[in-house]
């Protein structure tokens, strides 16, 4: 059942914010990853887990949980971050971001981590296996959904678009994606290195009922994923626009912080403005 909105906005903002500053802890700590991509991904994820996602930190692998399967597998830290606030991982481990004796690679592992249901980083699969998964559920005669986050780059590759094809043609009105679209990537802007065009008019021409959102505004992050579990006719794609490196003044549009840490300094800052 769908959480009421005011509650749902109220707690995901307030996990948004401690999400932000451990993000930005745990690659301080590590001196690597990419924060400027999880920082833009922070209120969707966190309004999808405290609103929609069914699942139980006290029984990880519940057969009846919903799927969360993050494509743009580096910008895990934003993922261990909402875990922790759903209580599958402790604050304090989240500082083991990238160390070799913890459970928090660079990149999701599903053998290690709790709550995590998809090794990514290799860009272009996690579509692929949201419709599989959920193939496997209509065949189960299950009620379960699976969300998907892909990065805007990601995009580029060929898979992402024959999965949409498949998701469309079997109707899979239990995929819900997200296109995390901050319009930059490793190599600069989107438009720069290869133009995605009217995105939103080609996931439309594929079938899919195609939301259009701004990813930081929670009242229409809620709706949108609401509308994507009423709608039964097939997939449903939410395009999120957001910043990237929302959140923090120095690093937001900036393409130089798609895969850098910050230093002692920028993280004193960043915190100061996350406060």
């Amino acid at each position: 059942m769908v959480r009421n909105m005011e509650k749902v906005i109220e707690e995901a903002k307030n996990a948004a914010k401690n999400m932000r500053r451990n993000i930005l802890k745990m690659t301080h700590e590590a001196q690597g990853g990419h924060p400027g991509g999880c920082l833009s991904a922070t209120d969707i994820i966190a309004v999808l887990y405290k609103g929609f996602l069914k699942v139980d930190s006290q029984d990880p692998k519940w057969s009846g949980r919903d799927y969360f399967f993050l494509s743009k597998g580096h910008a895990v830290p934003t993922l261990y971050a909402v875990l922790s606030e759903m209580g599958f991982l402790t604050e304090k481990e989240l500082l083991d971001f990238r160390k070799l004796e913890g459970r928090l690679p660079a990149y999701p592992s599903c053998e290690l981590t709790p709550g995590i249901d998809m090794a990514s980083g290799s860009l272009g699969q996690g579509l692929s296996i949201a419709n599989g998964t959920m193939l496997a559920a209509r065949l189960n005669g299950t009620e379960q959904r699976a969300y998907v986050m892909l990065g805007d780059g990601e995009l580029h590759e060929g898979q992402v678009w024959e999965a949409m094809m498949t998701a469309y043609h079997y109707k899979l009105n239990n995929v819900c994606a997200i296109v995390d679209y901050n319009k930059l990537q490793l190599d600069g802007s989107i438009d720069e290195v290869k133009t995605l065009g009217d995105l939103r008019a080609k996931w439309v021409s594929f079938g899919w009922n195609t939301l259009e959102i701004d990813g930081h505004d929670y009242e229409q992050i809620y709706k949108a994923f609401e509308e994507a579990i009423n709608y039964k006719e097939g997939p449903t794609v939410i395009i999120a626009n957001t910043v990237k490196g929302k959140g923090v003044s120095f690093m937001e549009n900036e393409v130089g912080w798609h895969c850098a840490a910050p230093s002692d300094e920028q993280l004193k800052i960043a915190l100061e403005e996350l406060s």
